[in-house]
């Protein structure tokens, strides 16, 4: 069931307006849940409950492991540093639709059903394309966006965009390389165990393997990018070797071709992201900050004599740390080494 909060005011209990109040809760109810059972933004964001206006995450280096010691040797202190942190305030949303005395009066079924379905498809909607348009963003190098009016900072905690050629370490921590998430390869069989590979080789702050796990591939729809992808991985048979050799990405990897991204991205430019779930799940990487969810207030408006529902909800997303993600086929990457 959708977790969806309804309110009713004052004025709603008459024969008209009464008798519609719960079939409309129903119809909101029934069109969420099959949104929310496909929801994208759900596997690319991890939703955290947030408490406050705003919220900090803050991420801890590695903690040293433990040393050798003489026998009945005292127990050596360890420490970690702290890295880069980052904040997201949360931001209302609001929407409206009403029901006007003269649909009741005149049992117009149509608008009756209509207008509550289309209602919740625009709250979830938006939600989709807000976290579309948060990824593509990143996918074009960006550290902010422009959606419906409004400006949204969507850099990582150490101020460089998702996707960057020189992520800095932390100066607490103990490592002075910068590290590559952004690459030029087009999709290849290669490509994907080549960036798959410079994946798990990043490390934290202090130098040490973090253990990324990338499983899935994300990309926008397009049509022969996903024949690309599903080239790759599609048959247990190298696709690119004459001989047809084992195809050691055959049933590793989870595709998603999120549709949303499209209208955020430039005709002809199809991106592919590897990603991993696990860190995006439970690390601080994607958030997607709830303070209060789909909240919906029905109430009679005395100058219109309508029913009028309200759709009030307050939410941000942004990015934290940068190592569940890379990205190929974009310009000034670094050349991922094929052979």
């Amino acid at each position: 069931m959708a977790g969806i909060t309804f309110t009713v005011g004052s004025g709603l209990a008459d024969a008209g307006f009464g008798l519609v109040q719960g079939p409309i809760k129903m119809l909101i109810k029934k069109q969420a849940e099959p949104f929310e059972a496909a929801s994208i933004r759900k596997k690319v964001f991890r939703e955290v409950k947030s408490t406050h206006a705003l919220e900090n995450y803050r991420q801890m280096g590695s903690m040293n492991g433990p040393k050798p010691v003489a026998e009945n040797g005292a127990y050596p202190s360890t420490d970690w540093a702290e890295t880069f942190d980052k904040s997201l305030r949360n931001v209302t949303w609001k929407n409206r639709f009403s029901i006007s005395r003269e649909a009741i009066e005149d049992d117009q079924v149509l608008e009756l059903q209509t207008k509550p379905a289309a209602f919740t498809t625009a709250h979830y909607r938006t939600e989709e394309e807000f976290g579309a348009a948060i990824y593509a963003g990143a996918m074009q190098g960006k550290t902010g966006i422009e959606f419906e009016g409004r400006k949204f900072d969507i850099a990582c905690a150490d101020g460089k965009a998702l996707f960057h050629a020189a992520h800095p370490a932390h100066a607490h921590g103990s490592y002075k390389k910068t590290q590559c998430n952004m690459f030029a390869n087009e999709f290849s069989n290669k490509a994907l165990v080549a960036a798959e590979t410079a994946m798990q080789l990043f490390r934290d702050d202090n130098g040490k393997l973090l253990s990324v796990r990338p499983d899935t591939i994300l990309i926008p729809n397009d049509a022969m990018m996903k024949y690309k992808v599903l080239e790759a991985i599609g048959a247990e048979k190298d696709p690119e070797t004459s001989v047809n050799g084992f195809n050691m990405n055959f049933g590793r990897w989870n595709v998603i071709g999120w549709s949303y991204l499209n209208q955020f991205l430039e005709d002809g430019f199809a991106p592919w992201v590897l990603l991993d779930s696990n860190l995006i799940q439970n690390g601080v990487t994607a958030l997607w900050q709830n303070r209060v969810g789909f909240s919906c207030h029905s109430f009679y408006d005395n100058d219109t004599d309508a029913n009028v529902w309200n759709d009030r909800s307050r939410f941000n997303a942004g990015f934290a740390d940068w190592r569940f993600a890379a990205i190929g086929g974009v310009a000034g990457g670094q050349e991922l080494k094929l052979a």
